[in-house]
Parts: structure tokens; C-alpha cells; sequence
């Protein structure tokens, strides 16, 4: 299964999804025009290497802003994830957050409470 890489943009994050190592990575700020257009090969690749893999999945979010349909979107690929962390599979998801911003702290923390896999937060360190 080929990886999935996309540069960011002034309104998209970078993506690197690597089926070979698990590690899924997201990073910038996400507020596509059109979120469907930017998210749906994601959520496709996603959808693949969940069923045609087993290996262990590291899920790791650096966004410093998402804007609400990117919730939504990110929402939905946790949603796949815990889907798999409830079939055996070892997942975690590794969220990245600035200390200073108590709006992005809480829509995290909010995002936590949904889910049973593993999920750390960490402050970044600029």
C-alpha cells in the first residue's frame, strides 16, 4: 500500500500516512475550502490500510487550528480508529497542542472523553 503524503497549505495541514510503519500524521492548520474535497482520500486511504493491515497504528495530530468541518472530518477518522482499537488492533493517538491556547485545550480534552483507545496530549514545544 503506497503511502499518502500532501504538503500543507496556507489552509491545509501536511498529511503522511505510512502503512509500512502505522504512523498516521496530520500537522498545520485545516480549514479547506471545501473539507469534503481535502479529507475524503484521507478517510479512503484510511479505510484501506485499516482492513488490509495490522499493524499497530500511531495516530499523530499537530493541528494548531481546524476549523469546524475539519472537527467533523477528524472526528470521523477517530471514530475508524477506535473502531479498530475495539476489533484488537493497538492504537494511539499522540495530540499535540499549544499550552497558551485553553480553546484548543478544550475542544481536545472534549475529543478525549469519546474515546476508549490510548490518547496522550502533549504540549508543544516551540
Amino acid at each position: 500500500m503506497q503511502p499518502l503524503r500532501i504538503e500543507k497549505s496556507k489552509s491545509t495541514p501536511s498529511v503522511d500516512l505510512d502503512a509500512e510503519t502505522g504512523v498516521l500524521a496530520i500537522g498545520g492548520e485545516s480549514y479547506p475550502e471545501d473539507s469534503h474535497q481535502f479529507f475524503a482520500p484521507l478517510v479512503e486511504w484510511l479505510d484501506t490500510f485499516l482492513t488490509d493491515r495490522s499493524v499497530d497504528v500511531t495516530f499523530r495530530v499537530d493541528l494548531a487550528y481546524m476549523n469546524t468541518s475539519s472537527t467533523k472530518y477528524m472526528i470521523d477518522i477517530l471514530d475508524r480508529l477506535e473502531a479498530a482499537h475495539d476489533a484488537g488492533r493497538n492504537v494511539a493517538v499522540e495530540w499535540f497542542y499549544d499550552e497558551d491556547n485553553d480553546r484548543e485545550i478544550d475542544t481536545i480534552e472534549e475529543l478525549k472523553e469519546d474515546f476508549e483507545m490510548s490518547f496522550t496530549l502533549t504540549a508543544r514545544e516551540w
